[in-house]
């Protein structure tokens, strides 16, 4: 039995109190259906500045009403230090997830990024030091590694930030530290590489490319790469990045260290190859034959070629990837499929 799977054991044997951040969100709303299904108690911060409630309305239709009412929704932003504090009170673990999500908006407005991403992490450090949480796991994000070209990225080789993101996650990173150090905070930060999974927004010019492109197969419309095919990528599951959420609240780490883990599957996709396998997954559902690739101009602030080093994951928590990429692939596909059709 993996670590994993005794963990998800020994937490439903014995429940204990969470709070997310984002809770309505991509990452956080997968967080709020796993945790409920262990029959936890969660408590959700979100404003749905980028979240929505139709996350909640799905977990509540997966989970049933009885493990859904073990669950506490409060509509606040994590820029409130006040609401942070209160969302604390009682609490166990916090899954910090709440942030600003986009490398382009971060540069066309730096200061709501820094206010989400830097105080709002600021604030949920704070109010666990002064309400006894036991652990922070706050996501950070492959963007830390900036300018440095070096592949597979390791946690202790980082380079310069190319956007106001890449630095407010790093910040993030430097204040768990010092916590840890002046205070002691445990935390754990888990550097995201790309996620991807169902519920991910799959609308507006900011989108991520997976859904971006998913919607638009699955629509006979045009895919456009930013740049060219070559550029990689380490995409991973939202249920890997689940069960490192989980790992790295409950695990055995040294002492009061705040640590670092990348999260990803370990290896490296072209998004020529991405957009290959996406074609073949939703062609296998029936949808229109794809139209050729366009490329297009690079984004301003995108890291080139990204692939991670999980090996300090592995060792430290126990983390296991769950599925291949394609299998992944095929699932998220499925389930963007059947929300066309409903």
């Amino acid at each position: 039995m993996s670590r994993y799977e005794n963990l998800r054991n020994r937490l439903a044997a014995q429940p204990h109190c969470w709070l997310i951040t984002g809770v309505a969100g991509f990452i956080g709303s997968h967080l709020l259906e796993a945790l409920l299904s262990l029959d936890q108690d969660v408590v959700g911060l979100d404003d749905f500045s980028t979240g929505s409630r139709s996350n909640l309305d799905e977990v509540r239709e997966q989970v049933g009403e009885k493990r859904w009412s073990r669950f506490a929704f409060r509509e606040e932003s994590v820029a409130n230090g006040e609401a942070c504090r209160s969302a604390c009170s009682g609490v166990d673990y916090v899954l910090h997830q709440a942030g600003f999500v986009s490398v382009p908006l971060s540069l066309e407005n730096p200061l709501a990024c820094h206010e989400t991403n830097v105080t709002g992490n600021l604030n949920i450090l704070t109010a666990a030091r002064e309400l006894g949480v036991r652990r922070v796991v706050y996501a950070s994000s492959s963007a830390v590694y900036g300018d440095d070209a070096r592949l597979p990225k390791i946690e202790a080789e980082i380079g310069r930030p190319l956007s106001p993101y890449g630095a407010s996650k790093r910040m993030g990173e430097i204040y768990g530290q010092v916590f840890a150090d002046q205070f002691g905070v445990e935390s754990v930060g888990l550097r995201y590489f790309n996620i991807f999974g169902p519920r991910q927004n799959p609308a507006g010019g900011y989108a991520a490319v997976i859904p971006q492109w998913i919607r638009r197969l699955l629509r006979g419309e045009e895919c456009v790469i930013n740049g060219n095919g070559t550029i990689t990528r380490d995409f991973c599951p939202v249920a890997d990045v689940v069960q490192a959420n989980l790992l790295a609240a409950t695990g055995d780490l040294p002492g009061k260290a705040a640590r670092v883990f990348n999260v990803a599957l370990g290896g490296s996709t072209t998004l020529d190859q991405l957009h290959a396998l996406l074609a073949g997954a939703t062609a296998s559902l029936g949808a229109i034959q794809p139209l050729p690739l366009r490329y297009g101009p690079p984004r301003e602030g995108d890291i080139i070629h990204s692939a991670a080093d999980v090996t300090a994951l592995r060792e430290a928590l126990g983390f296991e990837p769950s599925t291949s990429l394609a299998t992944a692939l095929e699932k998220t596909v499925r389930w963007y499929a059947a929300q066309a059709k409903g």
